[in-house]
Protein backbone atom coordinates (compact mmCIF):
# COMPACT_ATOMS: atom_id res chain seq x y z
CA UNK A 1 0.00 0.00 0.00
CA UNK A 2 1.38 3.40 -1.04
CA UNK A 3 0.13 6.66 0.47
CA UNK A 4 1.19 10.30 0.08
CA UNK A 5 0.62 13.28 2.34
CA UNK A 6 1.56 16.90 1.79
CA UNK A 7 2.30 19.42 4.52
CA UNK A 8 3.96 22.85 4.21
CA UNK A 9 5.54 22.00 0.85
CA UNK A 10 6.94 18.74 2.25
CA UNK A 11 5.70 15.35 1.06
CA UNK A 12 5.56 12.08 2.96
CA UNK A 13 5.36 8.81 1.10
CA UNK A 14 4.57 5.69 3.10
CA UNK A 15 4.77 2.19 1.68
CA UNK A 16 4.04 -1.06 3.50
CA UNK A 17 4.92 -4.49 2.20
CA UNK A 18 4.60 -7.87 3.82
CA UNK A 19 7.71 -10.01 3.32
CA UNK A 20 7.37 -13.77 3.47
CA UNK A 21 10.74 -13.95 5.15
CA UNK A 22 12.43 -14.11 8.51
CA UNK A 23 13.52 -10.87 10.14
CA UNK A 24 17.13 -12.10 9.82
CA UNK A 25 16.86 -12.56 6.04
CA UNK A 26 14.94 -9.30 5.53
CA UNK A 27 17.48 -7.33 7.57
CA UNK A 28 20.45 -9.00 5.86
CA UNK A 29 19.08 -8.10 2.42
CA UNK A 30 17.94 -4.52 3.07
CA UNK A 31 20.90 -3.50 5.24
CA UNK A 32 23.31 -4.34 2.42
CA UNK A 33 23.56 -1.20 0.23
CA UNK A 34 24.64 -3.28 -2.76
CA UNK A 35 21.18 -4.86 -2.98
CA UNK A 36 19.52 -1.53 -3.74
CA UNK A 37 20.45 -1.79 -7.42
CA UNK A 38 18.66 -5.18 -7.58
CA UNK A 39 15.33 -3.63 -6.57
CA UNK A 40 15.57 -0.35 -8.52
CA UNK A 41 14.04 -0.20 -12.01
CA UNK A 42 16.79 -0.82 -14.61
CA UNK A 43 15.81 2.23 -16.70
CA UNK A 44 17.04 4.45 -13.84
CA UNK A 45 20.64 3.39 -14.40
CA UNK A 46 21.25 3.17 -10.65
CA UNK A 47 24.93 2.63 -9.83
CA UNK A 48 26.80 2.94 -6.51
CA UNK A 49 29.97 4.97 -7.13
CA UNK A 50 31.47 4.85 -3.64
CA UNK A 51 32.16 1.11 -3.66
CA UNK A 52 29.76 -1.56 -2.50
CA UNK A 53 30.00 -2.16 1.23
CA UNK A 54 28.70 -5.44 2.60
CA UNK A 55 26.96 -3.96 5.64
CA UNK A 56 25.76 -0.48 6.55
CA UNK A 57 26.71 1.52 9.61
CA UNK A 58 25.83 4.88 11.14
CA UNK A 59 27.76 7.69 9.51
CA UNK A 60 28.29 5.77 6.28
CA UNK A 61 28.32 7.93 3.15
CA UNK A 62 27.12 6.26 -0.06
CA UNK A 63 27.26 7.95 -3.46
CA UNK A 64 25.26 6.93 -6.52
CA UNK A 65 24.66 7.87 -10.12
CA UNK A 66 21.04 7.71 -11.15
CA UNK A 67 18.98 8.75 -14.14
CA UNK A 68 15.56 9.78 -12.81
CA UNK A 69 14.33 10.44 -16.36
CA UNK A 70 15.77 9.94 -19.86
CA UNK A 71 18.61 12.28 -20.76
CA UNK A 72 19.28 13.40 -17.19
CA UNK A 73 21.80 11.72 -14.91
CA UNK A 74 22.72 13.04 -11.48
CA UNK A 75 24.89 12.24 -8.51
CA UNK A 76 23.17 11.43 -5.25
CA UNK A 77 24.91 11.20 -1.89
CA UNK A 78 23.21 9.78 1.21
CA UNK A 79 24.31 9.22 4.77
CA UNK A 80 23.11 6.37 6.96
CA UNK A 81 22.20 8.37 10.07
CA UNK A 82 20.56 5.78 12.32
CA UNK A 83 20.76 1.99 12.55
CA UNK A 84 18.92 -0.26 14.99
CA UNK A 85 19.65 -3.79 13.75
CA UNK A 86 16.57 -5.76 12.72
CA UNK A 87 14.35 -2.77 13.64
CA UNK A 88 15.07 0.22 11.39
CA UNK A 89 17.62 2.35 9.61
CA UNK A 90 17.51 5.87 8.19
CA UNK A 91 19.22 7.36 5.17
CA UNK A 92 19.30 11.09 4.46
CA UNK A 93 20.34 12.89 1.31
CA UNK A 94 23.45 15.03 1.65
CA UNK A 95 23.61 16.01 -2.03
CA UNK A 96 21.19 15.24 -4.82
CA UNK A 97 18.00 16.06 -6.69
CA UNK A 98 15.83 16.78 -3.64
CA UNK A 99 15.95 19.78 -1.35
CA UNK A 100 15.38 17.32 1.50
CA UNK A 101 15.21 13.50 1.63
CA UNK A 102 14.74 11.54 4.87
CA UNK A 103 14.02 7.82 4.35
CA UNK A 104 13.09 5.56 7.26
CA UNK A 105 13.09 1.77 6.75
CA UNK A 106 11.19 -0.10 9.49
CA UNK A 107 11.00 -3.88 9.98
CA UNK A 108 8.47 -5.61 12.26
CA UNK A 109 8.09 -9.37 12.65
CA UNK A 110 4.45 -10.21 12.00
CA UNK A 111 2.45 -13.36 11.26
CA UNK A 112 5.50 -15.49 10.50
CA UNK A 113 7.01 -12.87 8.19
CA UNK A 114 8.01 -9.22 8.27
CA UNK A 115 6.01 -6.04 7.79
CA UNK A 116 8.35 -3.57 6.13
CA UNK A 117 7.38 0.10 6.21
CA UNK A 118 9.20 2.77 4.24
CA UNK A 119 8.51 6.37 5.18
CA UNK A 120 10.10 8.97 2.93
CA UNK A 121 9.79 12.64 3.84
CA UNK A 122 11.05 14.88 1.06
CA UNK A 123 10.92 18.36 -0.39
CA UNK A 124 11.60 19.37 -3.96
CA UNK A 125 13.58 22.45 -4.95
CA UNK A 126 12.24 25.39 -7.00
CA UNK A 127 9.07 26.23 -5.03
CA UNK A 128 5.99 26.30 -7.28
CA UNK A 129 7.90 24.66 -10.15
CA UNK A 130 8.91 21.83 -7.81
CA UNK A 131 5.30 21.35 -6.70
CA UNK A 132 4.20 21.21 -10.36
CA UNK A 133 6.96 18.69 -11.10
CA UNK A 134 5.71 16.60 -8.17
CA UNK A 135 2.19 16.63 -9.56
CA UNK A 136 3.31 15.92 -13.15
CA UNK A 137 5.92 13.21 -12.67
CA UNK A 138 7.82 12.92 -9.35
CA UNK A 139 4.95 11.32 -7.45
CA UNK A 140 4.30 8.86 -10.30
CA UNK A 141 7.98 7.98 -10.53
CA UNK A 142 8.22 7.27 -6.78
CA UNK A 143 5.10 5.08 -7.01
CA UNK A 144 6.69 3.19 -9.93
CA UNK A 145 9.95 2.68 -8.03
CA UNK A 146 8.24 1.24 -4.96
CA UNK A 147 5.81 -0.83 -7.06
CA UNK A 148 8.75 -2.27 -9.00
CA UNK A 149 10.49 -3.11 -5.74
CA UNK A 150 7.40 -4.85 -4.38
CA UNK A 151 7.01 -6.95 -7.53
CA UNK A 152 10.71 -7.75 -7.68
CA UNK A 153 10.80 -8.92 -4.06
CA UNK A 154 7.52 -10.84 -4.27
CA UNK A 155 7.83 -12.44 -7.70
CA UNK A 156 11.58 -12.94 -7.95
CA UNK A 157 12.04 -13.84 -4.28
CA UNK A 158 14.98 -11.42 -4.12
CA UNK A 159 15.54 -11.87 -0.38
CA UNK A 160 16.98 -15.37 -0.81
Amino acid sequence: MITFQSHAGIYTLEVQQYLNSSIDDAWKFFSSPGNLARITPPHMGFHITSGTPVRMYEGQIISYRVSPFPGFTTNWVTEITHVSPKNYFVDEQRFGPYRMWHHEHHFEPRDGGVLMTDRVTYKLPFGVIGRMAHFLFVRKQLEQIFSYREKRITLKNELH
